[in-house]
């Protein structure tokens, strides 16, 4: 799947230096955030059968109950995540597991 070059453009919209796409606070690390934390959120969909704002279809009474925070290390620092949660936490993330302090993403 190639990047569409109207995303890239507006990505890289205020760029000056390097840091702002590789620093701590670049561009990348912002878009490494959004796409786990999107990633986690589908994880969450699959596990209760339904998308967000939906009543889920199995009267087991699980739903979505917010977010925690998690932080990460990665290769390019430290990344906090708001990673989903549901009421009956049986929810187990596969992208970065409960527990998981590292992310080598």
């Amino acid at each position: 799947m190639a990047a569409k070059d109207e995303l890239l453009d507006e990505l890289l919209k205020g760029y000056e230096k390097p840091e702002d796409l590789l620093g701590e606070n670049g561009i990348f690390q912002e878009l490494k955030k959004a796409l786990v934390e999107k990633a986690l959120g589908a994880e969450l969909t699959h596990h209760l059968g339904c998308e967000k704002g939906k009543k889920p279809e199995a009267k087991s009474g699980n739903t979505r109950n917010g977010h925690g925070k998690k932080r990460v290390k990665s290769s390019g620092g430290e990344i906090e995540l708001s990673v989903p949660r549901d009421r009956d936490g049986s929810f187990e993330p596969q992208l970065i597991k409960k527990g998981r302090r590292h992310f080598d993403g």
